[in-house]
Order: C-alpha cells, then sequence, then structure tokens
C-alpha cells in the first residue's frame, strides 16, 4: 500500500503525536509499504536537527501555535495537495488531525482518497488554552474533520465515549504500542540511582511536557513526602511555574533514547498527573520499565492502570489523594515490587510491530469498503 501520514506534529518535536508517527511510519516500511510523511516545517533554528527517515518527509509551512511557541502549527498551503497527489496514496493517514488534517480531510474527499484519522490529542482542550476557542466551537470542528474520514481511531475508551458522544461517526478502538525492549526494568541503574537519590530517597518520577494541562503542580504534597525525592523529565513552557510550584523537585529536562530509559527504570514508582490524556504514553513506559503508576482516574490511564493490581488511580485534580497514593508506596517495598512486576507483565504484548499490525488491518478493512461494524467500548 501507499500510505500519506498527514501529522500535526513531527521530530524535532518531542510529543506522544511525533513518536508515534515515527513508530508507525518504520513499521509500515519494515511490511513492505510505501509511506509519506507530510508535517509543518520546524522553526528555523532546528531544522539541521530534524534526523533522516527511510521514508520521504514533506514539509509545509508553520507558525507558532500562540501561547506555546515551541509548537508549530502546520498551514494548508498548496504544497500539502502537490504532495498528496504526486504520492497517489492508496489511503490517507490523518495523525491527530486539526489544521493540516482538516485541510487533508477535504482533499482526501475531492479526489475520492480512503481516509484513517487517528485521535490522538484531546484538541479542544488545546484549542480552549491556546486559542480561547470554546468547547462547541473546538468539538464543532473537531466533529467535521473525523466524520469527512472513513473510520476514526481512538486509543482508550474513554477517548471513544468522548468522541461518540460528541457526534463523531464510525469510531473504532486503536491503542498504542510500547518499546518493550527499550524500556524494561533490566535498564535500572545503581550509579544513575546514586546521583538522584545520594541519601537514599525513594525517587517518584514524572515523565512528560511541562505545560498548563498537565497539571505537574499536583505534585507540591508529594515533595513533602519524607524520604522522597520527586524527579521530573521534560519541558515545555510551564517549566517555569512547575519550578515554583515544587522547588524541592530535580529537574532533569528532555531526555530521550537509552538515557530516558535508564532514568524510567531507576525510579521507584511514577506518578503521573494530567486529567487531559486521551492515552498517556509515558504512563504505557513507566509500565514496561516495571514501576507501580499512580495516576487521575481520567482517560486513558483509566485502561492503562488497574488499581490493585499495578498502581493506583485518583481523583483528577487532587494533589493531596495523589501525595497518599504515593505514600502507600513509599512505606511498602513488597507492594512496589508487586505491582512493578504485574505492570511488566500486562504491556508485555503491546509491541509497536503488533500495534502497526491492527492498524495495516484498519487500512485494510476500510479499503475494502464498509462492512459490519465492531462494537467499540464506551466507557459509562
Amino acid at each position: 500500500m501507499r500510505i500519506a501520514i498527514i501529522t500535526e506534529s513531527f521530530p524535532p518535536d518531542v510529543n506522544g503525536v511525533a513518536h508515534s508517527v515515527i513508530r508507525i511510519a518504520e513499521h509500515l516500511v519494515d511490511a513492505g509499504h510505501t509511506p509519506m510523511v507530510i508535517a509543518p516545517a520546524p522553526a528555523s533554528s532546528a531544522r539541521g536537527v530534524t534526523g533522516a527517515h527511510p521514508y520521504p518527509v514533506v514539509r509545509v509551512p508553520s507558525m507558532p501555535m500562540p501561547r506555546y511557541r515551541g509548537l508549530r502549527l502546520g498551514l494548508p498551503s498548496p504544497r500539502l495537495a502537490d504532495a498528496l497527489i504526486s504520492h497517489a496514496p492508496d489511503i490517507v493517514h490523518l495523525a491527530s488531525p486539526f489544521l493540516l488534517g482538516a485541510r487533508g480531510v477535504a482533499l482526501a474527499g475531492q479526489h475520492q482518497l480512503p481516509s484513517v484519522a487517528v485521535y490522538q490529542t484531546d484538541v479542544a482542550s488545546y484549542a480552549r488554552t491556546y486559542l480561547g476557542w470554546g468547547a462547541a466551537t473546538a468539538w464543532r470542528w473537531l466533529r467535521t474533520i473525523h466524520n469527512g474520514a472513513d473510520r476514526t481511531l481512538a486509543p482508550s475508551t474513554r477517548a471513544a465515549a468522548d468522541l461518540v458522544g460528541h457526534g463523531v461517526q464510525r469510531v473504532w478502538l486503536w491503542r498504542r504500542g510500547v518499546d518493550t525492549e527499550r524500556f524494561a526494568p533490566a535498564r535500572r541503574h545503581e550509579l544513575v540511582r546514586r546521583a538522584l537519590a545520594p541519601n537514599g530517597e525513594v525517587l517518584v518520577g514524572y515523565v512528560g511536557r511541562l505545560a498548563a494541562e498537565k497539571r505537574v503542580d499536583l505534585l507540591a504534597e508529594t515533595c513533602k513526602l519524607p524520604g522522597v525525592r520527586v524527579v521530573v523529565i521534560g519541558d515545555g513552557p510551564a517549566r517555569r511555574d512547575v519550578e515554583k510550584a515544587l522547588p524541592g523537585a530535580l529537574f532533569l529536562g528532555a531526555r530521550h533514547g537509552a538515557q530516558l530509559a535508564r532514568l524510567y527504570a531507576s525510579l521507584d514508582v511514577f506518578a503521573h498527573t494530567g486529567p487531559y490524556e486521551t492515552f498517556g504514553q509515558t504512563v504505557q513506559e513507566a509500565l514496561a520499565s516495571g514501576l507501580p503508576v499512580v495516576a487521575p482516574a481520567s482517560g486513558g490511564p483509566i485502561d492503562l492502570v488497574t488499581p490493585g493490581l499495578t498502581g493506583s488511580l485518583v481523583p483528577p485534580g487532587d494533589g493531596a489523594a495523589l501525595a497518599a497514593a504515593v505514600a502507600e508506596l513509599v512505606a511498602n517495598p513488597e507492594l512496589r515490587q508487586r505491582y512493578g512486576s504485574a505492570a511488566r507483565a500486562e504491556v508485555a504484548t503491546r509491541s509497536w510491530a503488533a500495534i502497526g499490525d491492527e492498524l495495516i488491518a484498519h487500512y485494510r478493512a476500510v479499503l475494502s469498503g464498509p462492512g459490519v461494524p465492531t462494537q467499540v467500548p464506551v466507557a459509562a
């Protein structure tokens, strides 16, 4: 198959959309298919660090998002249409569609090209936070995009429920993969631990972007727990605010690859704070690393964390409840070990190859025409 992947984000961006597009495009190449990626051009200062890829990458003009200048918005210029037509795809893949995706789904319709829209980001929340849109406006825009596609793939049951509840049709469940070789308990490193916890503290970590909607400030109560060192891995526009909110935490900035895997595995507990996750890839990477997870009972983590088996779910936005759940794990090393072992076992089969094969099956189903719809799990 020839696949045109139109994505709102791509390296050098560091986020779940960019990462999943990389992994899926690589899998498509390995499986003998011919993908092309159409993505926003990076800022001029980053154009020399975008890297090489085993598939063509077409960059279209972009502009910084208001109030979040580190994120570029792709502009639907004629270059998008030229690239799409010249690739002659069998199917169009819309990754977290918003601006480029809106134009992409329109072009697919005009040229009678089948399309699959992947819902991966809580775009409505982003539009409210950074663009000042109302919820009704944001969802009307998203509904138009997704209903223009032949199939929408949601990463979690809660995300599927949100889509269906807002009038999006033809919603199917498609989760995300995790690199269980890179993220593994065996990456635990005693030198790293001694550097992070020189006095033998229990290491509680957060990994992810530092942005307002991630609510990393909720770790303030956790920072006060005796014998605990909070480690924050990531960067973003809210870093200064988070540093002020968590004066006792250790901030390591953005880390990648093998270094990130060592840091994950060298933690004792993973604490996730964001209430708006459609999936929660860092939660899944923590589980693969053999960590018990404490996360809000909201969005994607509901599917990923099994209370009493791999971690705890707490009320969203409740820093005290988050700290109490962490404190229970801090006080009980045997419980941490048991949860961590179960966490690793639970994600062991979620490889990117398996998830990529599921995506190819969705492509083939769309190309074969409408059939009997699959029941989509929808949370109550």
